[in-house]
């Protein structure tokens, strides 16, 4: 599933790289009576939701990647050419085929990789992180704990595997016999893990950092990265660590945590796209796309409602506090009476 996803946009942006290119002259088909050309193509898909969405997309990372290509090196974009060319061929996949599908060369495609950093790279510039963002990351942070565990995929096979190391047995052996986990198996179950860490399930990183050193957990269930099966986990705590108070000795990783929870803020996102665009004075020039960008753009008319919805609101809260005020007046006098 990942390979297909992975250049999926692609597809749609060479219908409109066709129609630029040709300027609508080019027949697509013929046949008796008639013919298909790229303008009758064009004039049949242009209006569909998924024409729409990448029009859009085409617009926020062209307009991202002239103010903010800059903070793109050549370096980056080779390296996650490099990790999408591997995850598809580590599923079977051939890296060239799948490009061909989707339109691309692989110039054309290192040229999207490039836009799509650089709109990461203008959202990042846009951060700024203060002590209510550094407290907000403290309140779920747990620093790095030494771990030991074993997963298997019953719950059946995990008590039984707990009630053995109730009586006795050597937790590193078992991980190596028993546990699914292959990243850990090997090494008798050792683990490294904080509250950030991506690759331990959130149930089992919750009930670990509860365990005091030596200390073996009951099965933890939890979801596995295909979202649909269970898996069981038994942890033993080889060396946990408390937070204390004192967010100060980790600053670096908090800021890393707040950093990362704005990329993730939809609101967030939309707010900095909004005011990159806006700033861009991009202009439609086909009516088919004329509302493409709403919402995301600032017009003078568009700023002009909201201002005039912001007074209006506040009218009416000033006119709701006095209303409030003439009844609670009237009832204190009805009261003295």
């Amino acid at each position: 599933m990942k390979k297909k996803l992975i250049l999926a946009a692609a597809g749609v942006f060479s219908i409109f790289a066709l129609a630029a290119c040709s300027g609508g002259s080019q027949d697509i088909a013929t046949m008796k009576g008639g013919t298909i050309s790229v303008d009758d193509f064009y004039n049949q898909v242009k209006s569909n939701q998924q024409s729409q969405q990448t029009v859009q997309q085409m617009i926020i990372f062209k307009v991202f990647d002239q103010k903010y290509g800059k903070d793109v090196s050549d370096k980056d974009v080779q390296a996650q050419f490099d990790e999408t060319k591997k995850n598809i061929e580590s599923q079977g996949g051939v890296f060239a085929d799948q490009l061909k599908q989707a339109g691309l060369t692989e110039k054309s495609y290192k040229e999207q990789i490039k836009q799509g950093l650089a709109y990461k790279a203008g959202i990042k510039a846009h951060i700024k992180i203060d002590d209510k963002d550094l407290k907000a990351a403290w309140e779920t942070f747990h620093p790095e704990v030494e771990a030991q565990i074993i997963q298997v995929a019953t719950e059946d096979e995990a008590k039984e595997i707990k009630k053995q190391l109730n009586d006795g047995g050597d937790f590193a052996k078992i991980a190596k016999d028993k546990s699914t986990d292959e990243a850990t198996k090997k090494d008798g179950g050792k683990i490294k893990f904080d509250s950030q860490t991506e690759t331990v399930a959130e149930p089992v990183k919750t009930a670990a950092f509860k365990l005091k050193d030596g200390e073996v957990s009951e099965p933890i269930q939890a979801t596995d990265s295909t979202g649909y099966q269970s898996t069981f986990t038994i942890v033993k705590m080889v060396k946990n660590k408390e937070k204390g108070n004192d967010m100060a000795p980790y600053k670096k990783e908090l800021k890393k945590i707040a950093e990362t929870t704005k990329q993730n803020d939809q609101e967030f996102i939309q707010k900095v796209t909004s005011e990159v665009l806006t700033a861009a004075n991009v202009k439609i020039k086909d009516k088919a796309f004329d509302q493409v960008l709403a919402g995301l753009v600032e017009t003078k008319d568009s700023a002009k409602k909201d201002k005039k919805e912001s007074s209006s609101k506040e009218k009416e809260s000033k006119s709701s506090d006095s209303e409030k005020s003439k009844d609670s007046s009237s009832k204190t006098e009805e009261s003295s009476k």
